[in-house]
């Protein structure tokens, strides 16, 4: 009789994906080990072996799906698009993964129920962000140099904008459906915020005429003072 070959990377991943579906549907305290266990196909020792504990399941979930929620954005390819119309994609992008994944925020919800007190204990969340910041920040930088974009942009800020735009729409659908009437999970009224978000991205990112003009002048040219009646010269001739 052949023994089954041993795959516990195999069983990780597995274990991994049925704690997802449990705490995305019923949070860290609703969320069974048995039931995981089940759904995985393996028992619960294995589950304590990996993750040590219900709670370090928890947050290797949340560092998974806030994992791939950011490296869906940065593996958007915006090197080719010019300045605004790579913001458009990149935001739309980010938008679009929050309407086909509305599991991973209610994850969010429940941690910030909690506080942050889990998502806290990770170390691995800076580094999943840091690729799509610095994409944001090239793209911003891009649309610098080329006079389309105010130059005072954080890019950090204006990530965190974006992903919020999408975010409440999407986490708010049904109460927002009970308080106005309007059913905003219709892909048309979707795409009609989005359409009205994109143009709010824009109106703030383009320069004032005042900041048009400071951009254009050289160095030294903006560090010379202004010449008024008060400093100018006193002549001293009679």
């Amino acid at each position: 009789m052949s023994q089954q070959k041993r795959d516990p990377e195999g069983t990780r991943r597995k274990i991994l994906e049925a704690a997802k579906e449990q705490f995305t549907s019923f949070g860290l305290a609703g969320a069974r080990v048995d039931a995981i266990a089940s759904a995985a196909g393996t028992n619960e020792r294995m589950l304590y072996y990996y993750y040590k504990s219900k709670e370090g399941l928890y947050v290797a979930v949340l560092e998974a799906m806030y994992a791939d929620f950011a490296g869906q954005g940065s593996s958007v390819d915006l090197l080719g698009l010019a300045p605004f119309d790579a913001v458009r994609s990149l935001a739309e992008s980010i938008w679009a993964h929050l309407q086909k994944n509305p599991g991973w925020l209610r994850l969010i919800n429940n941690e910030n129920l909690h506080e942050g007190r889990y998502i806290e204990r990770s170390t691995k969340l800076r580094e999943a962000i840091s690729p799509v910041v610095e994409l944001v920040r090239k793209t911003l930088a891009r649309g610098v140099a080329a006079g389309d974009f105010r130059g005072d942009v954080d890019a950090l800020d204006f990530y965190v904008t974006v992903v919020g735009m999408g975010y409440y729409v999407v986490s708010n659908r049904f109460t927002l459906q009970s308080f106005t009437g309007r059913d905003y999970s219709k892909q048309s009224t979707q795409a009609a915020i989005s359409s009205m978000h994109v143009d709010m991205l824009f109106s703030y990112l383009r320069p004032t005429s005042k900041q048009q003009i400071h951009c254009m002048l050289s160095a030294d040219e903006r560090n010379v003072e202004p010449v008024t009646e008060y400093s100018r010269p006193v002549s001293t001739k009679v």
